[in-house]
């Protein structure tokens, strides 16, 4: 199985978050300076959204995290538009 071609369950649920900015990194260098094949463009595409989405979920988690240990209400609240 090729770099772009990972099973989504190693799309970044186990790998450290540095890790897979280096690899979302590597994705988008390659995806700008290599003449790839449609199927490998969109391979390495699709890991890469699945790289930002877990990234994101990561970062969500811990800013919950830090709400939590700083004693924050977890709820947002939306600004009264009046």
């Amino acid at each position: 199985m090729s770099d772009t071609e990972r099973d989504p369950s190693e799309a970044g649920e186990t790998d450290s978050f540095e890790s897979m900015v280096e690899r979302l990194e590597a994705l988008v260098e390659r995806l700008e300076n290599e003449e790839l094949p449609l199927e490998d463009a969109l391979a390495a595409y699709q890991e890469g959204v699945r790289l930002a989405r877990a990234g994101h979920a990561r970062l969500d988690a811990a800013e919950r995290r830090l709400r939590e240990l700083r004693g924050e209400s977890l709820v947002d609240v939306e600004p009264d538009p009046s």
